[in-house]
Protein backbone atom coordinates (compact mmCIF):
# COMPACT_ATOMS: atom_id res chain seq x y z
CA UNK A 1 0.00 0.00 0.00
CA UNK A 2 1.49 3.35 -0.99
CA UNK A 3 0.51 6.97 -1.21
CA UNK A 4 1.01 9.38 -4.07
CA UNK A 5 2.21 12.92 -3.38
CA UNK A 6 0.55 15.56 -5.54
CA UNK A 7 2.61 18.67 -6.33
CA UNK A 8 1.22 22.18 -6.44
CA UNK A 9 0.13 23.78 -9.69
CA UNK A 10 -0.23 27.43 -10.58
CA UNK A 11 -4.02 27.31 -10.97
CA UNK A 12 -4.83 25.85 -7.55
CA UNK A 13 -7.05 27.67 -5.07
CA UNK A 14 -5.28 29.65 -2.37
CA UNK A 15 -6.32 29.74 1.28
CA UNK A 16 -5.59 33.22 2.59
CA UNK A 17 -6.03 32.45 6.28
CA UNK A 18 -5.93 29.02 7.84
CA UNK A 19 -6.39 27.81 11.39
CA UNK A 20 -6.49 24.28 12.72
CA UNK A 21 -7.21 23.14 16.27
CA UNK A 22 -6.46 19.55 17.21
CA UNK A 23 -8.12 17.91 20.21
CA UNK A 24 -6.49 14.82 21.72
CA UNK A 25 -8.44 13.22 24.59
CA UNK A 26 -6.49 10.76 26.74
CA UNK A 27 -7.43 8.69 29.78
CA UNK A 28 -5.48 9.53 32.94
CA UNK A 29 -4.45 6.61 35.09
CA UNK A 30 -5.19 6.77 38.85
CA UNK A 31 -2.59 8.37 41.06
CA UNK A 32 -3.77 6.33 44.04
CA UNK A 33 -5.95 3.23 43.90
CA UNK A 34 -9.22 3.45 45.80
CA UNK A 35 -9.41 7.26 45.66
CA UNK A 36 -12.35 8.65 43.71
CA UNK A 37 -11.19 12.19 42.92
CA UNK A 38 -7.70 12.31 41.42
CA UNK A 39 -6.26 15.81 41.10
CA UNK A 40 -3.72 15.11 38.38
CA UNK A 41 -3.11 18.78 37.66
CA UNK A 42 -1.59 19.22 41.11
CA UNK A 43 1.37 17.11 39.96
CA UNK A 44 2.23 19.70 37.29
CA UNK A 45 4.65 22.32 38.47
CA UNK A 46 8.19 22.84 39.62
CA UNK A 47 11.08 24.72 38.07
CA UNK A 48 11.54 22.19 35.24
CA UNK A 49 7.87 21.90 34.26
CA UNK A 50 6.93 23.57 30.97
CA UNK A 51 3.24 23.79 31.90
CA UNK A 52 1.78 26.75 33.76
CA UNK A 53 -1.84 27.24 34.76
CA UNK A 54 -3.83 29.69 32.65
CA UNK A 55 -5.37 32.44 34.76
CA UNK A 56 -9.12 32.78 34.32
CA UNK A 57 -9.69 35.73 31.99
CA UNK A 58 -12.99 36.39 33.70
CA UNK A 59 -11.29 37.27 36.99
CA UNK A 60 -9.13 40.01 35.52
CA UNK A 61 -9.73 43.71 35.92
CA UNK A 62 -13.05 44.75 34.28
CA UNK A 63 -11.08 47.21 32.20
CA UNK A 64 -9.42 44.28 30.42
CA UNK A 65 -12.68 42.41 29.83
CA UNK A 66 -13.23 42.58 26.07
CA UNK A 67 -16.22 42.26 23.82
CA UNK A 68 -14.97 38.87 22.66
CA UNK A 69 -15.20 37.58 26.21
CA UNK A 70 -18.75 38.86 26.52
CA UNK A 71 -19.84 37.34 23.18
CA UNK A 72 -18.26 34.02 24.13
CA UNK A 73 -19.92 33.95 27.55
CA UNK A 74 -23.42 34.84 26.37
CA UNK A 75 -23.32 32.23 23.59
CA UNK A 76 -24.00 29.46 26.14
CA UNK A 77 -26.91 28.55 28.37
CA UNK A 78 -26.58 29.38 32.09
CA UNK A 79 -25.73 25.87 33.28
CA UNK A 80 -23.04 25.60 30.60
CA UNK A 81 -21.71 29.02 31.58
CA UNK A 82 -21.27 27.78 35.14
CA UNK A 83 -19.47 24.68 33.87
CA UNK A 84 -17.10 26.63 31.62
CA UNK A 85 -16.47 29.74 33.71
CA UNK A 86 -17.73 29.06 37.23
CA UNK A 87 -19.86 31.51 39.12
CA UNK A 88 -18.96 34.38 41.40
CA UNK A 89 -20.71 35.43 44.58
CA UNK A 90 -21.27 33.76 47.92
CA UNK A 91 -23.20 30.50 47.85
CA UNK A 92 -22.92 30.18 44.09
CA UNK A 93 -21.58 27.45 41.82
CA UNK A 94 -18.01 28.33 42.71
CA UNK A 95 -15.02 28.00 40.42
CA UNK A 96 -15.15 26.14 37.13
CA UNK A 97 -14.31 22.41 37.36
CA UNK A 98 -11.98 22.86 34.36
CA UNK A 99 -8.26 23.42 34.90
CA UNK A 100 -6.26 24.70 31.93
CA UNK A 101 -2.47 24.59 31.59
CA UNK A 102 -0.40 26.04 28.75
CA UNK A 103 3.13 25.52 27.49
CA UNK A 104 4.86 28.42 25.76
CA UNK A 105 8.17 26.87 24.71
CA UNK A 106 6.90 25.74 21.27
CA UNK A 107 6.58 28.70 18.89
CA UNK A 108 6.36 27.07 15.45
CA UNK A 109 6.17 23.72 13.72
CA UNK A 110 8.00 22.61 10.57
CA UNK A 111 5.78 20.18 8.70
CA UNK A 112 6.74 17.98 5.78
CA UNK A 113 3.67 16.48 4.13
CA UNK A 114 3.22 14.12 1.21
CA UNK A 115 4.90 16.46 -1.28
CA UNK A 116 8.17 16.30 0.68
CA UNK A 117 8.45 20.10 0.98
CA UNK A 118 8.89 21.41 4.56
CA UNK A 119 6.74 24.39 5.56
CA UNK A 120 6.71 26.32 8.81
CA UNK A 121 3.44 27.18 10.55
CA UNK A 122 2.79 29.22 13.68
CA UNK A 123 1.84 27.43 16.88
CA UNK A 124 -0.74 29.69 18.49
CA UNK A 125 -1.57 27.70 21.62
CA UNK A 126 -0.77 24.37 23.23
CA UNK A 127 -3.17 23.83 26.12
CA UNK A 128 -3.93 20.91 28.40
CA UNK A 129 -7.43 20.63 29.88
CA UNK A 130 -8.21 18.74 33.08
CA UNK A 131 -11.71 18.08 34.43
CA UNK A 132 -12.49 17.73 38.13
CA UNK A 133 -13.64 14.23 39.13
CA UNK A 134 -13.17 12.80 35.59
CA UNK A 135 -9.90 11.05 34.72
CA UNK A 136 -9.65 12.60 31.26
CA UNK A 137 -7.29 15.22 29.85
CA UNK A 138 -7.58 16.91 26.45
CA UNK A 139 -4.58 18.34 24.63
CA UNK A 140 -5.50 21.27 22.36
CA UNK A 141 -3.01 22.39 19.70
CA UNK A 142 -3.79 25.39 17.50
CA UNK A 143 -1.70 26.25 14.43
CA UNK A 144 -2.01 29.06 11.90
CA UNK A 145 -0.80 29.73 8.35
CA UNK A 146 -1.48 32.30 5.64
CA UNK A 147 -1.62 32.20 1.85
CA UNK A 148 -1.25 28.45 1.36
CA UNK A 149 -2.48 26.09 -1.32
CA UNK A 150 -5.85 24.41 -0.79
CA UNK A 151 -4.41 21.01 -1.65
CA UNK A 152 -1.72 21.50 0.99
CA UNK A 153 -4.45 22.32 3.53
CA UNK A 154 -6.36 19.18 2.56
CA UNK A 155 -3.21 17.12 2.98
CA UNK A 156 -2.49 18.76 6.35
CA UNK A 157 -5.97 18.02 7.69
CA UNK A 158 -5.51 14.42 6.60
CA UNK A 159 -1.99 13.81 7.96
CA UNK A 160 -1.14 16.11 10.85
CA UNK A 161 -3.22 14.82 13.77
CA UNK A 162 -2.02 11.19 13.80
CA UNK A 163 -0.59 9.82 17.04
CA UNK A 164 0.85 6.74 15.33
CA UNK A 165 0.98 5.30 11.79
CA UNK A 166 -1.62 2.88 10.46
CA UNK A 167 0.88 1.29 8.08
CA UNK A 168 4.14 2.01 6.22
CA UNK A 169 4.54 2.73 2.53
CA UNK A 170 6.81 0.79 0.21
CA UNK A 171 9.54 3.42 0.60
CA UNK A 172 9.46 3.04 4.41
CA UNK A 173 7.59 6.25 5.17
CA UNK A 174 4.68 6.19 7.60
CA UNK A 175 1.31 5.90 5.90
CA UNK A 176 -1.26 8.66 6.40
CA UNK A 177 1.21 10.65 8.55
CA UNK A 178 3.35 13.70 7.91
CA UNK A 179 6.71 12.71 6.53
CA UNK A 180 8.25 14.75 9.33
CA UNK A 181 7.07 17.02 12.14
CA UNK A 182 9.44 19.25 14.10
CA UNK A 183 8.50 21.46 17.05
CA UNK A 184 10.56 24.65 16.99
CA UNK A 185 11.43 27.12 19.73
CA UNK A 186 11.26 30.87 19.20
CA UNK A 187 14.94 30.91 18.18
CA UNK A 188 14.41 28.12 15.64
CA UNK A 189 15.92 25.32 17.72
CA UNK A 190 14.35 21.90 17.22
CA UNK A 191 12.68 20.79 20.46
CA UNK A 192 11.38 17.44 19.21
CA UNK A 193 10.93 15.59 15.93
CA UNK A 194 8.69 12.78 14.74
CA UNK A 195 9.90 9.18 14.57
CA UNK A 196 7.03 7.63 12.62
CA UNK A 197 9.45 6.15 10.07
CA UNK A 198 11.01 4.00 12.80
CA UNK A 199 8.89 0.99 11.96
CA UNK A 200 10.74 -1.44 14.21
CA UNK A 201 10.09 0.64 17.36
CA UNK A 202 6.34 0.70 16.74
CA UNK A 203 6.19 -3.02 15.95
CA UNK A 204 8.22 -4.07 19.00
CA UNK A 205 6.22 -1.86 21.35
CA UNK A 206 2.88 -3.28 20.21
CA UNK A 207 4.28 -6.82 20.39
CA UNK A 208 5.45 -6.34 23.99
CA UNK A 209 2.65 -4.19 25.40
CA UNK A 210 -0.44 -4.84 23.25
CA UNK A 211 -0.84 -1.07 23.04
CA UNK A 212 0.09 1.47 20.34
CA UNK A 213 3.30 3.43 20.60
CA UNK A 214 2.83 7.20 20.57
CA UNK A 215 4.99 9.08 18.07
CA UNK A 216 7.84 11.03 19.66
CA UNK A 217 6.63 14.52 18.72
CA UNK A 218 3.20 13.98 20.29
CA UNK A 219 4.63 12.25 23.34
CA UNK A 220 6.90 15.27 23.78
CA UNK A 221 3.97 17.67 23.95
CA UNK A 222 2.33 15.78 26.81
CA UNK A 223 5.40 15.53 29.03
CA UNK A 224 5.60 15.02 32.01
CA UNK A 225 2.59 12.82 31.20
CA UNK A 226 3.89 9.49 29.91
CA UNK A 227 2.23 6.59 28.15
CA UNK A 228 1.05 4.07 30.73
CA UNK A 229 2.67 1.11 28.96
CA UNK A 230 5.96 2.86 28.24
CA UNK A 231 9.21 2.62 30.20
CA UNK A 232 9.24 6.36 30.89
CA UNK A 233 7.21 5.95 34.08
CA UNK A 234 6.51 8.99 36.21
CA UNK A 235 3.68 10.08 38.46
CA UNK A 236 1.36 11.04 35.59
CA UNK A 237 0.49 8.38 33.04
CA UNK A 238 -2.15 8.11 30.36
CA UNK A 239 -3.40 5.77 27.71
CA UNK A 240 -5.13 6.18 24.38
CA UNK A 241 -8.93 6.32 24.38
CA UNK A 242 -9.63 5.99 20.66
CA UNK A 243 -7.77 5.33 17.47
CA UNK A 244 -4.81 7.31 16.19
CA UNK A 245 -6.65 10.20 14.53
CA UNK A 246 -7.23 13.33 16.57
CA UNK A 247 -10.48 15.27 16.20
CA UNK A 248 -9.98 18.66 14.56
CA UNK A 249 -11.50 22.04 13.83
CA UNK A 250 -10.40 24.00 10.76
CA UNK A 251 -10.99 27.57 9.56
CA UNK A 252 -10.36 28.57 5.93
CA UNK A 253 -10.84 31.95 4.29
CA UNK A 254 -10.43 32.27 0.52
CA UNK A 255 -11.08 34.80 -2.19
CA UNK A 256 -14.04 32.95 -3.67
CA UNK A 257 -15.26 29.80 -1.90
CA UNK A 258 -17.81 29.17 -4.64
CA UNK A 259 -14.93 28.03 -6.87
CA UNK A 260 -14.64 24.83 -4.85
CA UNK A 261 -15.93 21.72 -6.56
CA UNK A 262 -18.05 19.16 -4.72
CA UNK A 263 -15.00 16.90 -4.42
CA UNK A 264 -13.14 19.69 -2.60
CA UNK A 265 -15.99 20.11 -0.13
CA UNK A 266 -16.09 16.38 0.51
CA UNK A 267 -12.33 16.15 1.01
CA UNK A 268 -12.33 19.15 3.36
CA UNK A 269 -15.36 18.06 5.36
CA UNK A 270 -14.27 14.44 5.80
CA UNK A 271 -10.54 15.34 6.01
CA UNK A 272 -9.57 12.72 3.43
CA UNK A 273 -6.63 14.50 1.80
CA UNK A 274 -6.19 15.75 -1.78
CA UNK A 275 -6.97 13.57 -4.76
CA UNK A 276 -4.53 12.48 -7.41
CA UNK A 277 -6.52 14.60 -9.85
CA UNK A 278 -8.72 17.63 -9.23
CA UNK A 279 -12.42 16.92 -9.05
CA UNK A 280 -12.13 13.24 -8.08
CA UNK A 281 -14.23 12.06 -5.16
CA UNK A 282 -12.51 10.15 -2.32
CA UNK A 283 -15.35 7.62 -2.09
CA UNK A 284 -18.02 6.14 -4.31
CA UNK A 285 -20.87 8.39 -5.38
CA UNK A 286 -23.39 6.06 -3.79
CA UNK A 287 -21.61 6.32 -0.45
CA UNK A 288 -21.58 10.13 -0.65
CA UNK A 289 -25.26 10.33 -1.53
CA UNK A 290 -26.82 12.91 0.77
CA UNK A 291 -23.44 14.31 1.85
CA UNK A 292 -24.77 17.87 1.92
CA UNK A 293 -27.78 16.90 4.04
CA UNK A 294 -25.80 14.76 6.51
CA UNK A 295 -22.68 16.85 7.03
CA UNK A 296 -23.11 20.40 5.67
CA UNK A 297 -24.59 23.19 7.76
CA UNK A 298 -25.67 25.64 5.05
CA UNK A 299 -27.65 28.13 7.12
CA UNK A 300 -25.47 30.97 5.79
CA UNK A 301 -24.24 29.46 2.53
CA UNK A 302 -24.80 31.05 -0.90
CA UNK A 303 -26.63 34.04 0.51
CA UNK A 304 -27.74 36.72 -1.89
CA UNK A 305 -25.43 39.76 -2.16
CA UNK A 306 -26.50 42.70 -0.02
CA UNK A 307 -28.32 40.64 2.63
CA UNK A 308 -25.92 41.86 5.29
CA UNK A 309 -24.69 38.39 6.30
CA UNK A 310 -21.54 36.52 5.41
CA UNK A 311 -21.72 33.52 3.10
CA UNK A 312 -20.24 30.70 5.19
CA UNK A 313 -20.40 26.92 4.91
CA UNK A 314 -19.70 24.66 7.88
CA UNK A 315 -19.15 20.92 7.58
CA UNK A 316 -19.31 18.61 10.59
CA UNK A 317 -18.67 14.87 10.44
CA UNK A 318 -17.92 14.16 14.11
CA UNK A 319 -14.14 13.94 13.98
CA UNK A 320 -13.89 17.22 12.03
CA UNK A 321 -15.57 20.63 11.90
CA UNK A 322 -14.52 22.75 8.92
CA UNK A 323 -15.59 26.37 8.39
CA UNK A 324 -15.10 28.03 4.99
CA UNK A 325 -15.86 31.66 4.11
CA UNK A 326 -14.85 34.66 2.05
CA UNK A 327 -11.58 36.36 2.93
CA UNK A 328 -12.69 39.87 2.02
CA UNK A 329 -15.56 39.84 4.53
CA UNK A 330 -14.53 41.46 7.82
CA UNK A 331 -17.37 39.72 9.67
CA UNK A 332 -15.81 36.39 8.76
CA UNK A 333 -12.15 37.31 9.30
CA UNK A 334 -12.30 39.65 12.31
CA UNK A 335 -10.32 38.15 15.20
CA UNK A 336 -12.25 39.99 17.91
CA UNK A 337 -15.97 39.92 17.04
CA UNK A 338 -16.04 38.07 13.73
CA UNK A 339 -16.41 34.39 12.93
CA UNK A 340 -12.66 33.83 13.26
CA UNK A 341 -12.89 34.87 16.91
CA UNK A 342 -15.99 32.70 17.36
CA UNK A 343 -14.24 29.76 15.71
CA UNK A 344 -11.32 30.00 18.15
CA UNK A 345 -13.57 30.32 21.19
CA UNK A 346 -17.29 29.44 20.95
CA UNK A 347 -16.92 26.73 18.32
CA UNK A 348 -13.78 25.40 19.94
CA UNK A 349 -15.67 25.07 23.22
CA UNK A 350 -18.51 23.27 21.42
CA UNK A 351 -16.00 20.72 20.15
CA UNK A 352 -14.29 20.51 23.54
CA UNK A 353 -17.59 19.69 25.27
CA UNK A 354 -18.68 17.18 22.61
CA UNK A 355 -15.40 15.29 22.64
CA UNK A 356 -15.11 15.52 26.42
CA UNK A 357 -18.51 13.85 26.69
CA UNK A 358 -17.39 10.99 24.49
CA UNK A 359 -13.99 10.66 26.20
CA UNK A 360 -15.52 10.60 29.69
CA UNK A 361 -18.02 7.90 28.68
CA UNK A 362 -15.29 5.80 27.09
CA UNK A 363 -13.20 6.21 30.24
CA UNK A 364 -16.07 5.03 32.45
CA UNK A 365 -16.74 2.07 30.17
CA UNK A 366 -13.05 1.15 30.28
CA UNK A 367 -13.02 1.29 34.08
CA UNK A 368 -15.99 -1.08 34.18
CA UNK A 369 -14.11 -3.53 31.97
CA UNK A 370 -11.01 -3.28 34.17
CA UNK A 371 -13.08 -3.89 37.32
CA UNK A 372 -14.67 -6.99 35.78
CA UNK A 373 -11.35 -8.33 34.48
CA UNK A 374 -9.79 -8.10 37.97
CA UNK A 375 -12.68 -9.92 39.67
CA UNK A 376 -11.92 -13.37 41.08
CA UNK A 377 -15.11 -14.68 42.69
CA UNK A 378 -13.10 -17.24 44.67
CA UNK A 379 -11.02 -14.53 46.35
CA UNK A 380 -12.79 -12.64 49.14
CA UNK A 381 -10.44 -9.64 48.87
CA UNK A 382 -10.96 -9.47 45.10
CA UNK A 383 -14.73 -9.41 45.59
CA UNK A 384 -14.42 -6.58 48.11
CA UNK A 385 -12.23 -4.53 45.73
CA UNK A 386 -14.69 -5.19 42.89
CA UNK A 387 -17.62 -3.93 44.95
CA UNK A 388 -15.70 -0.84 45.99
CA UNK A 389 -14.70 -0.07 42.38
CA UNK A 390 -18.24 -0.50 41.06
CA UNK A 391 -19.70 1.77 43.73
CA UNK A 392 -17.09 4.42 42.95
CA UNK A 393 -17.77 4.24 39.22
CA UNK A 394 -21.50 4.51 39.87
CA UNK A 395 -20.97 7.60 42.02
CA UNK A 396 -18.64 9.17 39.43
CA UNK A 397 -21.19 8.50 36.70
CA UNK A 398 -23.92 10.20 38.75
CA UNK A 399 -21.72 13.25 39.31
CA UNK A 400 -20.78 13.32 35.62
CA UNK A 401 -24.45 13.23 34.65
CA UNK A 402 -25.46 16.11 36.89
CA UNK A 403 -22.38 18.28 36.39
CA UNK A 404 -21.18 17.70 32.83
CA UNK A 405 -23.87 16.03 30.71
CA UNK A 406 -25.76 18.47 28.47
CA UNK A 407 -28.24 17.78 25.70
CA UNK A 408 -28.16 21.44 24.62
CA UNK A 409 -25.51 24.05 25.24
CA UNK A 410 -26.87 27.14 23.51
CA UNK A 411 -30.05 28.76 22.25
CA UNK A 412 -28.19 30.49 19.43
CA UNK A 413 -29.11 28.76 16.18
CA UNK A 414 -25.68 27.82 14.75
CA UNK A 415 -24.20 26.75 18.10
CA UNK A 416 -27.31 24.76 19.03
CA UNK A 417 -27.57 23.03 15.66
CA UNK A 418 -23.86 22.27 15.31
CA UNK A 419 -23.60 20.82 18.81
CA UNK A 420 -26.56 18.56 18.09
CA UNK A 421 -25.01 17.54 14.75
CA UNK A 422 -21.64 16.96 16.41
CA UNK A 423 -23.14 14.78 19.13
CA UNK A 424 -25.17 12.75 16.64
CA UNK A 425 -22.11 11.99 14.49
CA UNK A 426 -20.08 11.06 17.58
CA UNK A 427 -22.92 8.90 18.90
CA UNK A 428 -22.62 10.27 22.42
CA UNK A 429 -26.33 9.87 23.22
CA UNK A 430 -26.17 6.18 22.32
CA UNK A 431 -22.88 5.75 24.18
CA UNK A 432 -24.32 7.46 27.24
CA UNK A 433 -27.31 5.10 27.24
CA UNK A 434 -24.99 2.07 26.93
CA UNK A 435 -22.73 3.17 29.79
CA UNK A 436 -25.73 4.07 31.94
CA UNK A 437 -27.20 0.61 31.41
CA UNK A 438 -23.85 -1.05 32.17
CA UNK A 439 -23.40 0.95 35.37
CA UNK A 440 -27.00 0.29 36.37
CA UNK A 441 -26.58 -3.45 35.75
CA UNK A 442 -23.52 -3.48 37.99
CA UNK A 443 -25.33 -1.49 40.67
CA UNK A 444 -28.34 -3.82 40.50
CA UNK A 445 -26.01 -6.80 40.87
CA UNK A 446 -24.43 -5.32 43.99
CA UNK A 447 -27.86 -4.52 45.43
CA UNK A 448 -29.18 -8.02 44.75
CA UNK A 449 -26.01 -9.57 46.15
CA UNK A 450 -26.35 -7.45 49.27
CA UNK A 451 -30.00 -8.48 49.67
CA UNK A 452 -29.04 -12.13 49.21
CA UNK A 453 -26.37 -11.89 51.89
CA UNK A 454 -28.76 -10.06 54.17
CA UNK A 455 -31.41 -12.73 53.66
CA UNK A 456 -28.88 -15.46 54.48
CA UNK A 457 -27.89 -13.62 57.67
CA UNK A 458 -31.52 -13.25 58.68
CA UNK A 459 -32.06 -16.96 58.00
CA UNK A 460 -29.15 -17.95 60.22
CA UNK A 461 -30.25 -15.63 62.97
CA UNK A 462 -33.75 -17.10 62.76
CA UNK A 463 -32.41 -20.63 63.19
CA UNK A 464 -30.29 -19.58 66.16
CA UNK A 465 -33.30 -17.84 67.66
CA UNK A 466 -35.40 -21.00 67.28
CA UNK A 467 -32.73 -23.11 68.98
CA UNK A 468 -32.28 -20.55 71.72
CA UNK A 469 -36.03 -20.23 72.21
CA UNK A 470 -36.22 -23.91 73.26
CA UNK A 471 -33.72 -23.36 76.07
CA UNK A 472 -35.39 -20.10 77.05
CA UNK A 473 -38.80 -21.75 77.39
CA UNK A 474 -37.43 -24.70 79.41
CA UNK A 475 -35.44 -22.55 81.84
CA UNK A 476 -38.29 -20.10 82.13
CA UNK A 477 -40.75 -22.89 82.96
CA UNK A 478 -38.48 -24.25 85.67
CA UNK A 479 -37.98 -20.77 87.12
CA UNK A 480 -34.19 -20.90 86.82
CA UNK A 481 -34.08 -22.37 90.41
CA UNK A 482 -32.90 -25.89 89.71
CA UNK A 483 -29.77 -25.31 91.76
CA UNK A 484 -29.77 -23.13 94.83
CA UNK A 485 -26.23 -21.83 94.88
CA UNK A 486 -26.78 -18.55 96.66
CA UNK A 487 -25.04 -19.75 99.81
CA UNK A 488 -22.23 -21.63 98.09
CA UNK A 489 -18.65 -20.30 97.86
CA UNK A 490 -17.82 -17.87 95.06
CA UNK A 491 -15.45 -20.23 93.30
CA UNK A 492 -18.18 -22.88 93.05
CA UNK A 493 -20.69 -20.45 91.61
CA UNK A 494 -18.16 -19.25 89.04
CA UNK A 495 -17.39 -22.84 88.12
CA UNK A 496 -21.08 -23.67 87.67
CA UNK A 497 -21.54 -20.47 85.61
CA UNK A 498 -18.70 -21.41 83.26
CA UNK A 499 -19.96 -25.00 83.04
CA UNK A 500 -23.28 -23.60 81.86
CA UNK A 501 -21.90 -20.81 79.64
CA UNK A 502 -19.48 -22.87 77.59
CA UNK A 503 -22.00 -25.51 76.39
CA UNK A 504 -24.48 -22.71 75.64
CA UNK A 505 -21.95 -20.83 73.51
CA UNK A 506 -20.96 -24.06 71.80
CA UNK A 507 -24.59 -24.83 71.04
CA UNK A 508 -25.10 -21.37 69.51
CA UNK A 509 -21.94 -21.65 67.40
CA UNK A 510 -22.98 -25.10 66.24
CA UNK A 511 -26.41 -23.74 65.35
CA UNK A 512 -24.81 -20.98 63.27
CA UNK A 513 -22.47 -23.45 61.54
CA UNK A 514 -25.34 -25.82 60.74
CA UNK A 515 -27.89 -23.07 60.18
CA UNK A 516 -28.32 -23.80 56.46
CA UNK A 517 -29.02 -27.49 57.08
CA UNK A 518 -31.22 -26.71 60.09
CA UNK A 519 -33.10 -24.14 58.01
CA UNK A 520 -33.78 -26.76 55.35
CA UNK A 521 -34.97 -29.14 58.06
CA UNK A 522 -37.28 -26.50 59.59
CA UNK A 523 -38.63 -25.70 56.13
CA UNK A 524 -39.38 -29.40 55.63
CA UNK A 525 -41.18 -29.54 58.97
CA UNK A 526 -43.33 -26.58 58.01
CA UNK A 527 -44.38 -28.13 54.66
CA UNK A 528 -47.91 -29.42 55.23
CA UNK A 529 -47.90 -31.39 51.97
CA UNK A 530 -45.17 -33.78 53.13
CA UNK A 531 -45.97 -36.84 55.29
CA UNK A 532 -44.66 -37.01 58.84
CA UNK A 533 -42.02 -39.73 58.21
CA UNK A 534 -40.47 -37.54 55.49
CA UNK A 535 -40.48 -34.55 57.81
CA UNK A 536 -38.73 -36.50 60.56
CA UNK A 537 -36.25 -38.02 58.13
CA UNK A 538 -37.42 -41.58 58.84
CA UNK A 539 -37.94 -42.34 55.21
CA UNK A 540 -35.84 -41.34 52.22
CA UNK A 541 -37.44 -40.48 48.92
CA UNK A 542 -36.42 -42.05 45.68
CA UNK A 543 -33.70 -40.37 43.66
Amino acid sequence: MSEIAVPETDDTVRVRRFREILLWPVQLMPLQEGTQIQRHWERLGGPDCVWSEVADEFTLDPGEFKERHYIEFTAFLPYVQRFLYGEGGAGGYGASPIKVFRRRDVARARLTLGDGVPRVVEVVHIDLYFFHDVDVAILAVEIAAEDVDLRWVQDLLYRFGRTYPSFWNADGSAGQCCRKVEWLAADGAVLAASDTDDKRTFLEFVCRNRAPYIAAHWAFLLKPLALHQSDAGGALTYRQLEYQRMPLLAYLSMDDPTRLARADWVRLGLATGPGVQDGTLPFAESYLYGFEQRYCYDRYWNLAPGCGLSSVRMICCGHALVMVGRDGDSFYTDLEAGLLGQFRHQYFLLGLIAHFHRAALLMLSDRLVVAISRLDIGDVDSVKVFKRDIRQIFEIFLRFTHRYWFHEVSNQGPARDLFRMWSEHLGTERLYAEVRDEVQDMSDYLDSDGLRRQANSVLRLTVVTVIGMIGTLVTGFLGMNLLALGDEPLWLRVLVFLATLLPTVGLILLSVAKSKRLADYLEALSDERRPLPDKLGLRRGRH
